[in-house]
């Protein structure tokens, strides 16, 4: 195995042809490596197998079988299970690289693989995939974080850039909070858009999405260039009267909307505050605005 800046051409195969398998096993496909074998359990897998990697599903055993690089790409609670089939069924994995895209697991997963020889990489794509024929041009200038043996680093990361691609080292240990973080502000971002959305329809208007895409726009604009600064709204003004009356709203038209509301505003406020932009006795007011401080 060349562990050189530039990996040598591989024959990949994929383990979990879904939207995020085969988006990458394309992209490994068109950065020169090549896609030999693919399995998928589902019908839509198996239809991506063939469509964006042009193969015939394969069993898992073939995958491995011919593959000089295996992608690990299925749900993170089935990883594990996945990993301990792949060492008791006594598949050759000696020199093989062992590839999986989880963002919460790190490279401790693959220990079982590890033990009958095979070389771990943990690399995370740092993007949603829908299973759209998008999804491969998604890839393309995005992050990812790369866990790996040492010896293994300069591959792992060679092959990210390889498929255009922002490698960004994450610590084992850190891998939970490094995921959680990206989780939070991303699956929750579009929980509470919809929410927001259906809030919206539900008095008349037909399409919020005209509403909040400027407004949103600009809110994600304005807190990745400035961080905390850039913050607007009731809350960092201390606009106790104005959070009230969204609190009583909210109680009568979404009741689980409202709470999610009391406990961001209590953060918001306790951010805002810690940063020096909202007065003490502005947060207190909002804290009674918003039930009290426990």
């Amino acid at each position: 195995m060349d562990t050189g800046e530039r990996p040598a051409r591989l024959a990949v195969g994929v383990l979990g042809a879904g939207r995020v398998g085969s988006a990458l096993g394309a992209a490994l496909a068109r950065a020169g490596h090549r896609v030999v074998a693919a399995s998928g359990v589902s019908d839509a897998s198996r239809r991506r197998v063939a469509e964006r990697l042009g193969l015939t599903p394969s069993s898992p055993e073939e995958v491995v079988a011919r593959a000089d690089l295996v992608l690990l790409t299925v749900p993170d609670d089935a990883l594990p299970g996945l990993v301990a089939g792949l060492a008791e069924t006594g598949a050759d994995l000696r020199g093989k690289l062992l590839v999986h895209t989880s963002g919460a697991y790190g490279l401790a997963v693959l220990n079982p693989a590890v033990e009958k020889g095979a070389l771990p990489l943990a690399l995370h794509p740092v993007m949603t995939f829908t299973g759209r024929d998008d999804d491969l041009s998604r890839l393309t200038g995005i992050s990812f974080g790369v866990t790996a043996p040492e010896p293994l680093r300069m591959v792992a990361e060679a092959l990210v850039i390889e498929i255009e691609g922002e490698p960004v080292w994450i610590e084992e240990k850190d891998r939970a909070l490094y995921h959680a973080a990206l989780a939070n502000a991303a699956n929750h971002m579009v929980t509470l858009i919809a929410e927001s959305s259906e809030l919206l329809r539900g008095i008349g208007v037909e399409e919020p999405g005209r509403l909040l895409g400027p407004l949103l726009g600009a809110a994600l604009d304005n807190v990745l260039r400035l961080g905390l600064s850039g913050l607007t709204g009731p809350v960092v003004r201390g606009d106790a009267g104005t959070v009230r009356k969204h609190v009583d709203a909210l109680i009568l038209a979404a009741p689980e909307v409202a709470d999610a509301y009391v406990v961001l505003a209590r953060l918001t406020a306790d951010r805002a505050l810690a940063a020096g932009l909202l007065k003490p006795e502005a947060a207190e007011c909002l804290l009674d605005a918003l039930g009290g401080g426990g």
